[in-house]
């Protein structure tokens, strides 16, 4: 493989990747696709995918991720497991080092996703999916009519906590500090209205229940003190969902990628980066909304643009 060169190589296997290899092996370039771990990136850890266009009812994350998956494949991408360490993108035929190998390609799209930041606590790891959430958009439909705590005290927290009070009767903003860390805007909203409480002064110490989120153990910040607040007997379940960052999978690249502050890469409207023939898609790249159907659109047109570059490449 360390001679072989394909057109292009995309790194991770979430829906921009996937969308990615599709686009790219259906226009017959010769496509690999890199990802150290199981195919699908964050939507496999999601029980149920009912905000994506066409999606059959009842659809799952990992059923949608296997689709994909043999839709790329069909077309003719190879996959290979590996875990990139480092990339060389200077020169015309990009380098990728892996713990395995080593993979060269005319092209290379960046699709290795950024993970939601954890409190750390324990119960946390063992309740996602049941209870434990680090989407609102995908996962606030499910916590209609029921209580839910949102952990963080910055824009995206009070953003999010104002979106759940569509579903659940009653939303809990939990804060470390205590006072808000978000927009004087947003702050405003979310203090007027009703559905909305505050716990500040507070961290989540332990998530705790039988299979659902039943009881959620608090620590006071200024105190100390350690206290339990238990699911209402009548709902059998509380929602947690944590929204203090997202850390973009960036640091294999150095610093020959441009990105943010954060650490996502920027990219234009046809996600190209800053080095030609480089371009990134989904959730690693700097952009309004993190959700599968952005991420297979950016991947589409990554695709495209690289499928452009390399014909150019070849004259």
């Amino acid at each position: 493989m360390k001679n072989h060169i394909y057109d292009v190589i995309i790194l991770g296997a979430g829906p921009a990747g996937l969308s990615a290899g599709l686009y790219a092996a259906r226009a017959k370039m010769k496509t690999l696709i890199i990802e150290k771990g199981i195919a699908g990136g964050l939507i496999f850890t999601t029980s149920e995918v009912d905000n994506y266009p066409g999606s059959m009812e009842n659809a799952t994350g990992p059923g949608l991720s296997e689709r994909m998956k043999q839709q790329a494949e069909e077309f003719g991408a190879e996959f290979v497991t590996d875990e990139v360490l480092k990339v060389s993108v200077k020169e015309d035929i990009k380098m990728v080092e892996g713990t395995m190998n080593e993979y060269k390609a005319r092209s290379l799209i960046i699709a290795a996703g950024a993970l939601p930041k954890t409190i750390g606590c324990e119960g946390e790891k063992e309740h996602i999916g049941q209870g434990v959430s680090y989407c609102a958009t995908c996962d606030g439909s499910f916590f209609s009519s029921l209580e839910v705590f949102v952990v963080g005290g910055g824009d995206a927290a009070v953003e999010e906590a104002v979106f759940l009070t569509k579903f659940a009767r009653k939303v809990t903003i939990v804060h470390r500090r205590d006072a808000l860390r978000a927009a004087k805007s947003l702050q405003e909203k979310a203090f007027k209205n009703e559905k909305i409480e505050f716990r500040f002064n507070s961290v989540v110490e332990e998530i705790k229940g039988e299979g659902a989120v039943e009881t959620i153990v608090f620590k006071d910040t200024v105190s100390g003190e350690l206290t339990e607040y238990n699911a209402d007997p009548k709902d059998g379940i509380i929602g947690v969902f944590i929204f203090i960052g997202y850390t973009p999978n960036t640091k294999f690249l150095g610093n020959v990628i441009k990105t943010d502050s954060s650490g996502y890469i920027m990219t234009d409207e046809k996600m190209a980066t800053n080095v030609e023939g480089v371009f990134a898609a989904g959730d690693i790249r700097v952009k309004p909304l993190r959700q599968v159907v952005t991420a297979v659109s950016d991947g589409a047109v990554a695709a495209v643009e690289a499928e452009k570059y390399v014909e150019r490449m070849n004259g």
